[in-house]
């Protein structure tokens, strides 16, 4: 049927109605039969059921420039909400590119938050607020929160305001007024949630105030009991349209299905097979009962996929098919087959890391015998950040540009950086930078005015801050708990400074050992260190306070921060001593720029939805790690299906190869632990992966029994059968229990070392080619080469020009 025919089959169809209907549409010719269907259903309730790569964004705005051509309704009578400003100006670029003109009068096209926050203003009387009211950002929160919680007497350190302000969230998620909350949620935040949860709310009103929350939470109540208004904006909206719907939470869904009463026309367009933001309060249900909310409702699948080759969706659907929870659809291409899913075990993860370092060099040179492939169009997609550390280490060391998206890299992580701090001033208690940057993280009750009595009293005696607080402390200079609490640190700075260098040691008289005055002094020696660096790392945290500061801190990230410090830990034991790691990190940073160019992507599954890579490396797939132990613990079943569709979006995101990779062994709490492979792996279809070798001698063992699978045992022998190093890994994994490849690398710097090269001696690294010597400390080299430009690196790691054939 055609749209003039469309128009001419409603009753009572006006001329100038018939007229708009019969008007050019180009904006139909590139769609495929099923997004037409979506495009053209245009009456009542319609959930597009939009699998990954199907084209679901081009539908969504034909469908809106389909309405406004067609005369169904003017711009302003059309809500369209997405969940991003990000998605907001793209579907606004591309309807104005599918009219030809620039979209003007939309005023209904934004995120939830911004659509509600025009309508509060508009109504903010009928909740108690003025038309101007504040909306407060989290630092802002946080603050009311603590002062209530003082007024109430509640030790925040046992209960820490973060804690309070994610139940708060959690609860206007779902919709709860403080008089709504469930007697479940009563134990919540010592019994007392529900009570500072409404003396919160009173207190922002008298503030004239909301925080991000309310902007939902006030526009439902205000609908929910005034129906004047509600109806209001149901006549206004005549079309109703929703991106990302499974990921809406219980009071966005309220809003939407209060508007949606009026016309009934809305259009829901989501995945619920890419529903993985449940911990955050997106309910995957909003989407699975939609024909019971929309009685009558129009489901159109888009199932055809424009990004993947045929093995990667075949995987895909393989392990999605694993959910109960869904209301299912199977993805197709019409694309060439292309290569299978690659699936490889290592023996632990630092070999996983250096496989993939090489894998994406040898596709960037094109020696995989394919073409070369730009960094860019190479992901590394990971279940939790603390994954990270091992590609970015192997990726500095051998000079591959990345990037991290979604958050900083590794040692640029605010927890990280502390704990460096932290390490910095016990090995050299001359750092000022890392004392000021300690003194009062955590929390010592140490202000500005307390660090400028440490600073001041420095100064005065010419001394560091560390013995500045010292002498401050014996003057009695400093009282109260910040008192009590710097004595504390300073007296922990010297402990672990003794741990580190080994008790005292009785030293040889030496009568050259004179100060200026000409009188002896003595000479202190110290006896070999009394723990292991890695031991004295977790009490420096633990001792501190550091660690237990996240382990109380409620918020989302804090469980993400704990296993990064872990993570830190465990990149010591590479390392002689703490010395040699931090010399180590402040090389490989010293030698990142900011310059373009391709680079590499690491980021987490979650931040890659949306996004898309021609090469995707899916690496960590074990149990416990992917799917995640935690979630499963807390969530059970609903929380094994929400990773098992993280497993789903991680493989959707590869255009052409896909790698998923898993390891035998993982460091876990400081001990070498045997790692199961995850149980997706055994969801793949074997027709569509490829079981890889490892090369060289690093096949993985896995020790204890393997569960019974076919990919399992193919890839079982292929690590260990095919390895001509496995009886070496055996031997050697008696003595420590767990081995680590035998190439693992120490690169501790040796300061005092005298080097063999000479200034201006030009020389060759494997990595950066050919340069020339410009300085040389120790045995670091400053090397200006001729391609990478200037870069720090370790001698041993050049080599002398005429060494290297030509």
């Amino acid at each position: 049927m055609s749209s003039f025919d469309e128009m001419d089959a409603f009753e009572g169809a006006s001329l100038s109605a018939r007229a708009m209907a019969a008007r050019p549409q180009p904006y139909l010719d590139g769609l495929n039969p099923a997004q037409r269907a979506a495009v053209e259903q245009m009456d009542g309730p319609v959930l597009m059921l939009a699998g990954a790569g199907t084209g679901k964004t081009k539908a969504l705005t034909a469908r809106i420039v389909h309405l406004m051509n067609t005369g169904r309704a003017r711009p302003n009578e059309i809500l369209a909400v997405t969940f991003t400003n990000k998605a907001a100006r793209e579907m606004k670029n591309r309807v104005g590119s599918m009219l030809g003109q620039q979209i003007e009068g939309m005023p209904w096209l934004g995120t939830f938050h911004a659509i509600c926050v025009k309508l509060l203003r508009r109504h903010a009387e009928l909740v108690g607020l003025k038309s101007n009211f504040t909306i407060l950002d989290s630092d802002d929160q946080l603050r009311l929160l603590k002062q209530l919680i003082r007024a109430e007497n509640i030790d925040d350190k046992r209960w820490p305001a973060r804690m309070l302000a994610g139940i708060i969230d959690g609860w206007k998620n779902r919709a709860l007024t403080p008089d709504k909350v469930p007697a479940s949620d009563a134990g919540l935040y010592n019994h007392r949630g529900s009570e500072i949860y409404a003396a919160y709310q009173a207190r922002l009103l008298e503030l004239n105030a909301t925080d991000f929350g309310d902007l939902l939470l006030h526009m439902v109540t205000i609908f929910q009991k005034h129906a004047d208004v509600l109806e209001q904006y149901q006549r206004w909206f005549k079309y109703i349209l929703v991106d990302e719907y499974q990921d809406t939470n219980v009071a966005q869904y309220l809003w939407l299905r209060l508007l949606a009463q009026g016309h009934r026309n809305i259009c829901c367009v989501g995945d619920d097979d890419q529903s993985i933001y449940g911990w955050r309060g997106a309910e995957v249900g909003n989407i699975l009962r939609f024909e019971t909310d929309f009685p009558g409702a129009h489901v159109v699948k888009l199932e055809q996929n424009y990004r993947s080759t045929p093995h990667i969706l075949a995987a895909a659907s393989g392990v999605i098919a694993g959910n109960e929870g869904r209301l299912g659809k199977t993805l197709w291409t019409d694309r060439e087959e292309g290569e299978k899913v690659r699936l490889i075990g290592h023996w632990d993860g630092e070999e996983e890391a250096r496989w993939i370092g090489d894998e994406v060099e040898a596709m960037q040179r094109g020696t995989r015998g394919m073409e070369a492939v730009s960094l860019d169009h190479m992901a590394i997609l990971v279940r939790a950040s603390h994954q990270m550390r091992a590609f970015e280490d192997r990726f500095l060391t051998i000079g591959l540009p990345y990037r991290v998206i979604g958050g900083p890299r590794f040692y640029e992580r605010m927890e990280i950086r502390d704990a460096m701090a932290y390490f910095r001033i016990v090995t050299s208690p001359d750092d000022d930078l890392a004392f000021e940057r300690i003194v009062n993280t955590p929390k010592r009750g140490l202000g500005d005015k307390a660090q400028q009595k440490i600073q001041m009293t420095a100064r005065e005696h010419g001394v560091n801050l560390v013995d500045g607080a010292r002498i401050l402390l014996a003057n009695d200079g400093l009282g109260g708990k910040g008192g009590a609490q710097l004595r504390q640190l300073i007296d922990g700075i010297e402990r672990w400074n003794g741990k580190l260098r080994g008790p005292v040691m009785q030293a040889p008289p030496d009568d050259s050992v004179l100060d200026d005055g000409g009188i002896e002094v003595a000479r202190v020696e110290y006896g070999p260190p009394v723990m292991s660096h890695m031991e004295l790392a977790e009490i420096i945290l633990d001792e501190s306070g550091y660690t237990g500061m996240w382990q109380n801190d409620k918020t989302p990230e804090a469980p993400g921060r704990l296993e990064n410090l872990k993570e830190l830990v465990k990149a010591l034991e590479q390392f002689e001593n703490l010395q040699g790691f931090l010399e180590h990190v402040s090389l490989i940073m010293d030698n990142e720029s900011d310059e373009g160019g391709a680079k590499v992507s690491i980021m987490t599954l979650h931040a890659s939805k949306g996004l898309e890579f021609p090469v995707v490396f899916l690496p960590g797939w074990e149990d416990g790690l992917f799917p995640s132990q935690r979630s499963m613990d807390e969530s059970g079943i609903k929380g094994l299906e929400e990773e098992r569709r993280l497993a789903y979006v991680g493989i959707t995101r590869a255009e052409a190869l896909c790698t998923i990779s898993f390891a035998a062994n993982r460091r876990v709490f400081g001990q070498w632990q045997s790692a199961m492979p995850s149980r997706f792996i055994d969801e793949l279809p074997a027709d569509h992966v490829d079981v890889l070798t490892p090369p060289g001698l690093y096949g993985g063992g896995f020790g204890v029994a393997m569960p019974t699978s076919n990919l399992h045992e193919k890839a079982a022998e292929a690590n260990v059968y095919n390895s001509p190093g496995w009886r070496r890994l055996q031997a050697r994994s008696g003595e420590r229990g767990m081995s680590q490849p035998s190439e693992a690398r120490n690169v501790t710097i040796d300061m005092k070392a005298v080097s063999s090269f000479v200034m201006g001696e030009r020389v060759f690294h494997q990595k950066f080619g050919y340069g020339a010597i410009i300085d040389i400390e120790g045995d670091k080299l400053e090397v200006d080469f001729e391609k990478a430009g200037r870069k720090k690196v370790v001698s041993r790691f050049v080599t002398g020009c005429d060494d290297v054939p030509f």
